[in-house]
C-alpha cells in the first residue's frame, strides 16, 4: 500500500508531457484510439502529446493536475464545467487542424463528436472529472481514490456541487472505485462506434454532490 500522505497534487506543466500524457491515453485508450489515430499520419499520443505541450483546451496541461511520489509523476487527471465549452472546442478544431492538416483533420472532427454522443461534454453546473489516469504498477493502491478526492476538493473550492464523470461499461473496476466515493449511475449510453483503430465501449455516467 502507497503511503498517500506522500502524495503531492500540484498544477501540470507542460513538462510534465513525456509522464502525464500515457496516463491520459490510459483512461479511455479505446475512444482516444478511435478518434485520434489516423494510419501512416499519426497515433493518438503522438496528437496528445502535442495538445498536452499546446496547453489550450481540453488536452492542454493547464486543464489538469498532476499527482507526484518522492517528485514522480504518477497521476494525472482534469475537473472542469460546462462553461469551458466554446472555449475547449475551439483549442481543439485548432490543434487538429494544425496536427492533421486540411486532408485528415476533417475526419478527426467527426469522429470527435460521433464519441461525445456517447461521453457528451459536461453543461453548466457540472464539476466533471476526466482523463483519470494512474501508473500502472501503482493502480489499486489508493492513489485513484485520492486523485478523486482532490479533484472534488477543487470543483468545491470553485463552488461547484455535482461532481460528474463517465465510465466505460468494459471497466467494472473503476466503477465500483467511483460507486465507492459516493458516486451513483445516471444513465447508460450505448456505443456502436468502431473503426479499425479502437471501439468505443458504451458508457455510463456517474453524479454525486459534493461533500
Amino acid at each position: 500500500m502507497v503511503d498517500i500522505p506522500a502524495m503531492r497534487f500540484r498544477a501540470a506543466k507542460f513538462q510534465d508531457a513525456a509522464a502525464a500524457v500515457p496516463l491520459i491515453h490510459s483512461s479511455g485508450p479505446a475512444a482516444f484510439d478511435y478518434v485520434f489515430a489516423v494510419p501512416g499520419r499519426s497515433t493518438a499520443l503522438a496528437f496528445l502529446h502535442r495538445a498536452f505541450v499546446d496547453g489550450a483546451g481540453e488536452f492542454g496541461w493547464r486543464n489538469h493536475i498532476v499527482g507526484e511520489l518522492e517528485g514522480v509523476v504518477v497521476a494525472v487527471g482534469a475537473g472542469f464545467g460546462g462553461e469551458t465549452a466554446l472555449t475547449f472546442t475551439l483549442a481543439a478544431a485548432r490543434q487538429i487542424l494544425m496536427h492533421y492538416g486540411p486532408r485528415y483533420a476533417p475526419g478527426v472532427i467527426v469522429r470527435g463528436l460521433k464519441v461525445e454522443r456517447v461521453i457528451p461534454p459536461p453543461s453548466r453546473g457540472m464539476h466533471y472529472l476526466a482523463h483519470l489516469g494512474v501508473s500502472p504498477i501503482l493502480r489499486g493502491q489508493g492513489i485513484g481514490q485520492a486523485l478523486i478526492d482532490e479533484l472534488i476538493q477543487r470543483g468545491v473550492q470553485g463552488s461547484r456541487k455535482r461532481m460528474v464523470l463517465d465510465v466505460a461499461t468494459s471497466n467494472p473496476r473503476a466503477q465500483a472505485l467511483y460507486a465507492k466515493l459516493g458516486f451513483e449511475v445516471t444513465v447508460e449510453r450505448p456505443s456502436a462506434l468502431a473503426n479499425a483503430q479502437g471501439t468505443v465501449p458504451g458508457h455510463r455516467r456517474m453524479e454525486r454532490l459534493a461533500g
